[in-house]
């Protein structure tokens, strides 16, 4: 599910601009919290953010001030993943010196961003070396396009300049395919992190302020706190084998265009 925000940060006076959007994520942390503690809790819906993509003007020199605030009152609350709106009005080295501000000013304010996890030593190359790629690539640069266009034979979906085409599926002219790649390969992560990390602080917090939690009115025998942990493994089992197959499917499609 997508959660859009038109409007945001639009308005004269934003100072209270990102407040729906915290009310928001509270929100499903405490639904998720009633739900967890209640009678049906085995079949309890997760619908807590896991992810934020947060679009930074391409036009700006870096982070404005209302997007300092807003991920520093997020980065607490939810993965932030930074990202670079409307990449095709700049020419490449504008958008390696973009990048390169923006994570400066991250790390200046200490802004926690989604840290794209560590690969094991024994992993395969490949996949060693697409890791090294999507870090390299954070603040991932994109741009959009409703426009299928033929270009050399082939379809693809992009934009039409009077100098050319930009693709929006071509990792040599925007990093769309890098972030659907972050997305998928790393969505176990992103929910592991969401539940960990940031439900933890959530719940924390809510204890610390002396809310009680809901109770539970029962318990679940030992046999079936078994079974539930049983099949909450497998249905992450199958997830990931679905975002597995997705992934592979898509980067065949992309080889076959090429």
């Amino acid at each position: 599910t997508v959660v859009d925000t038109p409007g945001y940060g639009d308005a004269i006076d934003n100072t209270d601009s990102f407040r729906a959007i915290i009310q928001y994520i509270d929100e499903q942390f405490e639904r998720f919290l009633r739900d967890e503690s209640g009678l049906n809790r085995r079949n309890k819906v997760d619908n807590r953010i896991h992810c934020c993509f947060y679009f930074i003007s391409p036009l700006g020199h870096g982070l404005k001030p209302l997007d300092i605030e807003f991920m520093k009152q997020l980065h607490n609350k939810v993965n932030i993943v930074p990202v670079i709106a409307k990449a095709d009005v700049l020419v490449k080295k504008e958008v390696l010196r973009l990048k390169k501000k923006v994570m400066e000013e991250i790390e200046k304010h200490e802004i926690k961003i989604y840290p794209l996890p560590d690969c094991d030593s024994d992993e395969d190359e490949d996949y060693k070396d697409q890791l090294r790629q999507l870090k390299e690539s954070v603040p991932f640069a994109v741009c959009g396009s409703n426009t299928t266009l033929e270009v050399r034979g082939r379809k693809v979906r992009g934009r039409l300049y009077p100098w050319g085409v930009v693709e929006v599926e071509n990792p040599e002219h925007c990093d769309f395919i890098k972030l659907r790649t972050m997305l998928i390969t790393h969505m176990q992560d992103l929910q592991e992190v969401t539940h960990e990390v940031h439900y933890e602080n959530y719940r924390s917090e809510r204890l610390a302020k002396g809310a009680p939690v809901p109770k539970r009115t029962t318990s679940l025998p030992d046999h079936e706190k078994g079974d539930d942990k049983d099949r909450i493994l497998q249905e992450k089992e199958a997830e990931l084998r679905k975002m597995k197959e997705a992934l592979a499917k898509m980067q065949a499609q992309m080889q076959h265009k090429n």
